[in-house]
């Protein structure tokens, strides 16, 4: 379904294409009927585009629709969206390796202070993903 849209757009391209031309090159009369099919086919496959397009169920933001109807890229916009995913993966990278360590230090403490907890620690390591205390 998405190959015919395409075809479509393509057409409506070229329509308009053909108008840029037809009206540098004016001639007259001649020139005047041309444009005139022209505009009937440029109609015919923008009411072929509206008709189809309801079908396709893509879905865009309103953030991205508000980003384009200010004139900026949508390419832009998704090299943005992109850093900004990569900034919090990182940042979350990095608190959860943070709490890793600290889940370490902290079995490694309570098993030295508390000894009497050993056991009980090293099944939160073992539940938590860790090597157990003393181990990492």
């Amino acid at each position: 379904m998405l190959t015919v849209n395409s075809d479509q757009i393509k057409a409506v391209i070229q329509n308009l294409y053909n108008l840029i031309v037809q009206s540098l090159e004016y001639q007259g009369t001649l020139t005047e009927d041309a444009m005139k099919r022209e505009i009937q086919n440029l109609t015919r496959n923008l009411a072929n585009i509206s008709t189809t397009a309801p079908s396709l169920g893509i879905h865009l933001t309103e953030e991205v629709i508000d980003y384009v109807d200010e004139g900026r890229n949508p390419d832009i916009y998704t090299r943005e969206f992109v850093e900004m995913v990569q900034k919090a993966n990182q940042n979350l990278k990095g608190k959860s390796e943070g709490f890793v360590m600290m889940r370490d230090v902290l079995a490694e403490r309570i098993s030295r202070a508390m000894p009497e907890l050993a056991e009980d620690v090293e099944g939160v390591m073992k539940r938590t993903g860790g090597e157990g205390v003393g181990k990492g």
